[in-house]
């Protein structure tokens, strides 16, 4: 058919590689362009299809046939993968638990957001640091119900994941300290949160964040001060709290330093300094085709050997190849 007999063509073959490789560039250069490859997946596709309906050679050869549909099927996932997949980001404060809300979020068109469904908490982490302040592995413990509600425990990290609802989070670098307040406005109901300070140590000297408190407009500064070396770029350390400190907080011209427990007064109510605890950073990935990908690969390469296998080692060693 000359259809099928255009759309097998190598140079609509070379045409789509073209348009993939402009993709690709997009993409890493692009904030949200993963979604342009998949037009060139798409016409990859269909070029592949119709070379195995037109050449002969495929009907003729399970193991090239067989390679082929596993090359059509890596292609598909792929685009299927670009439309569905998820990546985002999450800060949760030691005994935080996890809503289903993320702070950063990159998806596919077609991704179906379960993330309501995911619940998860934070108890807190231990990081160890040698000489010259290189990070260790990171140790996380998560608690989560199960599947038939019972609570579990498990230790995550940057290799690690917890997976839920097909959803993996991992550790990342980010972490830090997150002093917890208590705001209590007049004629409301108290709020308990935390402000996630930039992250330690990297912005060792830079423990300070501007913050709005909760159902108001009003701005607020908060620092975090301690005199504790917590990590010695020296000898080996472990990531801690420090065990002496205080926190600025300044509204305005008002300046007051707090701790554990003590309280401001503000014209809109009373902020109460709780204490402070740690905050990790979670990196949330989700893409179903993973698996199935691999079982392709695994296919392709499978039977490429194969092909190759029966082609040139059934003929003798020793069998020149010119007779």
């Amino acid at each position: 058919m000359p259809v099928l007999r255009i759309l097998a063509s190598l140079k609509l073959t070379l045409l789509a590689l073209a348009l993939f490789a402009s993709a690709v560039v997009y993409a890493y250069l692009g904030e949200r362009g993963g979604l342009a490859l998949v037009p060139p997946l798409v016409l990859l596709t269909f070029n592949l299809m119709a070379a195995v309906a037109t050449h002969p050679i495929f009907r003729q050869s399970v193991p090239l046939l067989l390679f082929h549909l596993a090359l059509i099927a890596i292609i598909v996932l792929v685009a299927l993968g670009r439309l569905t997949y998820l990546r985002g980001h999450v800060e949760l404060s030691e005994g935080e638990e996890f809503v289903g809300k993320l702070t950063e979020v990159d998806a596919g068109v077609w991704h179906r957001f379960a993330l309501d469904q995911v619940h998860f908490s934070n108890e807190g982490f231990n990081i160890s640091y040698s000489e010259g302040l290189q990070r260790g592995k990171t140790r996380n413990r998560v608690t989560y119900l199960d599947a038939s509600g019972k609570a579990q425990s498990f230790e995550i990290g940057d290799q690690t994941p917890l997976v839920l609802h097909g959803y993996r989070f991992y550790t990342s670098p980010n972490k830090g300290f997150a002093p917890v307040f208590l705001w209590q406005p007049n004629g409301g109901a108290p709020l308990l949160g935390s402000v996630h300070l930039p992250s330690y140590p990297i912005n060792e000297y830079r423990q300070s964040r501007d913050w709005v408190l909760p159902g108001s407009t009003q701005s607020l500064w908060t620092m975090l001060q301690f005199d504790e070396l917590l990590l010695d770029p020296d000898k080996p350390s472990e990531f801690r709290l420090p065990e002496k400190h205080k926190v600025v907080v300044r509204v305005g011209e008002l300046r007051r330093e707090l701790q554990s427990g003590q309280a401001m007064e503000l014209p809109e109510g009373k902020l109460v300094y709780q204490g402070l605890r740690s905050w990790m950073g979670y990196t949330v990935f989700y893409d179903w085709t993973i698996y199935w990908l691999l079982a392709s690969c695994v296919l392709a390469i499978g039977t490429m050997a194969w092909y190759f296998w029966t082609k040139y080692f059934s003929r003798p060693w020793n069998e020149s190849i010119y007779e």
